[in-house]
């Protein structure tokens, strides 16, 4: 995808839509609890951007938010319930989760939190103990 190349996807019912452009600036797989117990999955696929990448395209009166930290605001759909983002302001960027961009090429680079992992994903990629030392975290890998 290029600078100016825009992917569309929405929510599970179809009343907010977003759109990305450009390129993200990660992909990968998030094992942390609260990303599990918000996802209702053992792993959520993220895609991280710039704030000025990411547009709500429509029902942007239909999304309601939720603030378990301060580094954190998840954002859902008030009609169908549908996770759609989250805003990390700290880190100056928005996931818009990897499921709801379907027509997005998603091509994780790492995985994050692994050391809360539930389901062990043998797949090559880096798994970070945390987040990597470029976000603040430790850096630290583990083995597969």
């Amino acid at each position: 995808m290029n600078e100016t190349s825009e992917v569309r996807g929405h929510c599970f019912c179809g009343a907010v839509e977003v759109a990305v452009r450009g390129e993200p600036a990660a992909m990968g797989y998030c094992h942390c609890e609260s990303c599990r117990h918000w996802s209702a999955g053992p792993v959520n696929a993220f895609t991280l951007w710039p704030p000025d990448a990411v547009r709500v395209t429509k029902g942007e009166d239909k999304l309601r938010s939720y603030n378990k930290t301060p580094g954190s605001t998840r954002k859902w759909c008030e009609e169908c319930g549908g996770h759609v983002l989250t805003d990390h302001p700290e880190m100056g960027l928005v996931d818009v989760y990897a499921a709801i961009i379907p027509e997005f090429s998603f091509q994780p680079g790492v995985h994050v939190h692994y050391q809360e992992s539930v389901l062990r994903i043998r797949d090559g990629l880096p798994k970070q103990r945390d987040v990597p030392a470029e976000m603040g975290g430790s850096g630290e890998t583990l083995s597969e």
